[in-house]
């Protein structure tokens, strides 16, 4: 296990931020190609235009909370990206999707530190459900997300058409506390 750097900081992207969120995701899709239901042969020919239409609608939507963390003063990239949307027809569940931390940054509490302030940000939305897929194993990611309150639901799927590898899907159930609601007045 590495030892843990000094500071985490997860934050929102900005809609300006389009190439390094770009270059974060299609790396993350060659260094883990077997963890996102995308891949990066149906992602690296994306126009510039369409990857900063993605992340413009996205910080504007109020739906989507693109999540990046950092470790100030050491690198310019990004450690680790996460993507959490609200259920385009149930508001209250939210879903995470391209969670991942760069392999220079795992075991450092990386991948913890976005997903609770995923989990902060569901809770603030007052959704009731945290929802995710994950590739079947006995991995990092399936740890963290055990260790963190997820459960197994219903039985694995394939991760994509044609794949052999298995996703299963997990969900966190949030309870709602008054100190929740009164840090995100107007939910």
């Amino acid at each position: 296990m590495t030892s843990s750097p000094a500071s985490i900081t997860v934050r929102n992207l900005t809609a300006d931020e389009w190439q390094q969120y770009r270059q974060t995701r299609l790396r993350s899709l060659v260094d883990s190609p077997n963890a996102f239901g995308s891949t990066f042969a149906a992602e690296k020919d994306r126009s510039d235009e369409a990857w900063a239409t993605r992340l413009l609608l996205a910080t504007s939507s109020g739906k989507d909370h693109p999540l990046v963390a950092e470790i100030p003063d050491v690198s310019n990239e990004f450690a680790g990206l996460l993507w959490a949307k609200e259920d385009a027809t149930d508001t209250s569940i939210v879903h995470i999707f391209q969670m991942w931390v760069a392999p220079e940054y795992r075991g450092q509490g990386v991948a913890t530190e976005l997903l609770r302030a995923a989990i902060l940000w569901a809770r603030s939305r007052c959704a009731k459900l945290v929802q995710l897929g994950v590739t079947c194993g006995d991995s990092a990611a399936m740890r963290l997300y055990l260790r963190e309150g997820f459960r197994a639901i219903g039985t694995p799927e394939p991760l994509r058409p044609d794949s052999a590898l298995l996703a299963q899907t997990m969900r966190l159930v949030l309870e709602q506390t008054p100190a929740a609601k009164d840090i995100f007045p107007g939910k």
